[in-house]
């Protein structure tokens, strides 16, 4: 399957004090160390956010969310239509604040899809992880039409579209915690 990788970056961070991409993690900023992973997932990638401030110099197409699509869904319909512009039949997602997420995200989310499946969705510790995950490029319509109906979360639009759960368990640390606050950033080894 030819993928694309997408990293999303739109969110404000408020809790993190803002700017969070560009947060430093272990001698690099969150933003380049997910690059970085999404370039082992995929040939392709490229940074969707709200606004090219928060990359920073990323070295790969910035893909500005659309405004009138609520948070994380306005970084999939970005990723979705990068997808099938590159010649990608699906796009990896991951967030910039998850650093532990797995090395092996792609390929076993790739594995799981099944041909009636649109998604297929990590989950952890019984949480789903819906950033973390692999979406078919010839969502965009049904993507459209989900916003259309007032859908706003990329778990019910993951369930519209026909959802494949891949469960990693309950490994420590969790590979998918996510950094909100410099508390968490720490805790997840730090700056």
């Amino acid at each position: 399957m030819r993928l694309a990788a997408v990293v999303l970056a739109g969110g404000e961070g408020r809790r993190m004090g803002g700017n969070k991409p560009l947060r430093a993690w272990r001698g690099e900023l969150l933003l380049e160390h997910a690059l970085r992973k999404a370039r082992g997932f995929a040939p392709t990638v490229a940074v969707a956010l709200r606004s090219p401030e928060q990359a920073g110099a990323a070295g790969v197409p910035l893909l500005i969310d659309d405004p009138g699509l609520a948070g994380p869904l306005a970084g999939l319909a970005s990723a979705i239509s990068f997808a099938h512009d590159a010649g990608a039949q699906a796009v990896v997602t991951l967030p910039c604040d998850a650093p532990l997420v797995p090395e092996e995200l792609a390929a076993r989310l790739g594995a799981a899809l099944e041909p009636g499946d649109g998604v297929a969705m990590a989950v952890s510790h019984g949480q789903w992880q819906p950033t973390c995950a692999l979406w078919r490029a010839n969502l965009a319509a049904p993507l459209a039409a989900y916003a259309a109906r007032g859908g706003r979360s990329l778990r019910g639009f993951a369930e519209a579209a026909g959802l494949r759960l891949v469960d990693w368990g309950a490994p420590e640390p969790d590979p998918f915690a996510s950094a909100n606050t410099p508390e968490d950033l720490a805790r997840l080894g730090g700056v």
